[in-house]
């Protein structure tokens, strides 16, 4: 999967797409020589004021050591923030110059940065660019604000715009079946492949075909999606009981045979060609290897074990190979919250890890189609009642007791600014972030209204947090938490869609130990009366008692989830 092109075209005349993508008229005849340079500039979301665009240049001429791109706007378009170069604008004119990272640029490779951009009327799109000097020509990729056209591997850029969702009708009928639930039992969520025996579907209930034929059904002649959680690594989640996994630290190749290649096979089906089928990719991996290892007061023993044997790296990297070479397949690899990843010491090896398993075992940055925050976790979408940047008698926000000096404050901006990082270290310009909202809205009578008092800052953060959580590194069946944002595409820049990948209603794990043969602990991070360890701050849980084994019905959870909903039902 590739979300720019970059086909080396004549240098003959350039015209402008519709919308979305400058485009070059003719592609060369033989014996004219290549172009020296190429550019791809895509409009990927659009709304009334304002535009993201991703660009990426290709220089077909001499190695460089630095480079600028220019052009020019025929309207009054203003570039108000970039990344990956130093962007200056003199009127109508743009100049993106490198940073000091991404200076080089080899005889026939590319660099990609991008940019946001304000602008009123029409926005019509550059049609001559110039790299250091020199005229380039434009690919004829498509892309505009919908971000739907296809690219060659037959991937549209956001699989959610214009599409509906699944409805899984095994969760629709346990949504349905409790008091009031028929208010959002017609909402999309994940299907959750969290063992080997799900995939033909187990205790009687559907697996993996069984899904897709029911989402089939419902597509009739419009565009579906379907998603997806590949969640079954050997070893999963080494830093929490409750989502442990039926396999080994050390079966890796069970979890390739058994696991990853049948999904694979079923899933290439050509039966299924005309869905879009979204993956999430192993929640709660690849972050616990930055976090939960070493010398660091949250480190496990096993999450050490992982980093060592490195299968899930190569677990990872495995099912990206594999399921992103299916044509209508599209990777989302779990990538955290901020509560867990937006700490200084966090964000950054958590991209770098991320790039390293999205290039092992056969896999490239282009099987990543975008990254997903949040997935089953309870961090609020957006904080209005205070910024990162606020202070209260000269205290910043950083230093409250619940914020502990994370660089962010909510989901949306980690997100936004997350995928930026990745960008950074090698990831597709044109990647898209989804947002679990399924647990996130944190409504009800305990929502506050406007800021906390400024008395002190833990005051001030306390008083105006929607996130009523004793501590941002609970994650267990959270009392008070209420549904989120209704699933959506494209909700804000660089967000794909507001999701429902947690499906409400489903346990995040017991509050007692429960007997059980699908491999799952007991955490007494599920335990109301528990007092915490060094990941929570030594914080009480703040978990609802009397919960089932993780991914069981749990009906008080739910009843809550629609009590404190935000927007309200």
């Amino acid at each position: 999967m590739s979300r720019t092109r970059t086909a080396i075209l004549a240098a003959l005349a350039l015209v402008a797409g519709a919308s979305g993508t400058a485009v070059a008229a003719v592609a060369p005849e033989p014996g004219i020589a290549a172009v020296p340079c190429t550019v791809d500039y895509k409009v990927q979301n659009q709304w009334d004021t304002g535009f993201t665009t991703a660009v990426t240049v290709t220089n077909n001429g001499a190695a460089k050591s630095s480079w600028a791109v220019k052009w020019s706007y025929a309207g009054n378009q203003k570039v108000t923030s970039g990344w990956n170069a130093k962007i200056s604008q003199s009127g109508t004119a743009v100049t993106a110059a490198n940073e000091s990272y991404n200076g080089a640029l080899a005889s026939g490779g590319s660099v990609s940065f991008g940019f946001n951009a304000s602008y009123s009327g029409t926005n019509a799109l550059p049609t001559t660019f110039t790299l250091d000097g020199v005229t380039c020509n434009v690919d004829d990729g498509g892309g505009g604000g919908g971000g739907t056209d296809p690219d060659p591997s037959g991937k549209v850029d956001n699989p959610y715009a214009g599409a509906k969702v699944y409805v899984n009708p095994e969760w629709s009928a346990k949504a349905a079946a409790e008091t009031g639930g028929s208010r959002i039992s017609s909402q999309p969520t994940g299907v959750w492949l969290d063992r080997i025996a799900a995939i033909n579907g187990v205790n009687g209930g559907m697996g993996l075909r069984a899904h897709l034929d029911a989402a089939l059904a419902q597509k009739g002649s419009s565009e579906e999606v379907v998603q997806l959680v590949i969640y079954d690594l050997p070893g999963r989640d080494c830093a929490a009981l409750a989502s442990n996994g039926e396999l080994g630290p050390t079966e890796i190749d069970k979890y390739k045979t058994q696991f990853i290649d049948p999904i694979a096979a079923i899933l290439a089906d050509s039966k299924y060609a005309s869905l879009r089928i979204v993956t999430t990719i192993e929640i709660d991996s690849l972050p616990n290897l930055v976090t939960n290892t070493g010398s660091r007061a949250t480190a496990t023993p096993a999450c050490d074990t992982m980093l060592a044997n490195g299968n899930y790296v190569k677990g990872v990297g495995y099912a990206l190979n594999k399921l992103g070479a299916i044509p209508n397949v599209y990777n989302y690899l779990d990538a955290g919250h901020h509560g867990w990843i937006g700490w200084d010491d966090n964000f950054a090896p958590s991209a770098t890890l991320f790039k390293q398993a999205a290039t092992s075992e056969g896999a490239t940055v282009g099987d990543v189609h975008g990254f997903i925050t949040n997935t089953a976790n309870y961090s609020a979408l957006k904080e209005n009642n205070f910024t990162i940047n606020d202070s209260v008698n000269g205290t910043s926000v950083r230093q409250s007791k619940w914020v502990d000096w994370n660089r962010y404050v909510d989901e949306l901006s980690f997100a936004q600014a997350f995928r930026t990082q990745l960008v950074s270290v090698g990831f597709d310009s044109g990647i898209g972030m989804l947002i679990d909202t399924s647990r996130n809205g944190w409504g009800g009578t305990a929502r506050p209204t406007g800021p906390g008092a400024t008395t002190s800052v833990d005051t001030y953060v306390n008083g105006g947090r929607y996130d009523r959580r004793i501590h941002v590194g609970n994650w267990c069946n959270q009392s008070g938490a209420g549904l989120g944002e209704r699933p959506q595409a494209a909700p804000a820049t660089g967000i794909d869609a507001y999701v429902w990948m947690k499906p409400p209603g489903e346990s995040d794990g017991s509050s007692s130990a429960i007997a059980n043969d699908e491999g799952k602990g007991f955490d007494r991070m599920c335990d109301p009366t528990y007092t915490g360890n060094a990941r929570n701050g030594n914080s009480m849980s703040g978990a609802l008692p009397n919960a089932p084994l993780s991914g069981h019905w749990f009906s008080a959870q739910f009843q809550e989830l629609m009590k404190n909903a935000y927007p309200a039902l």
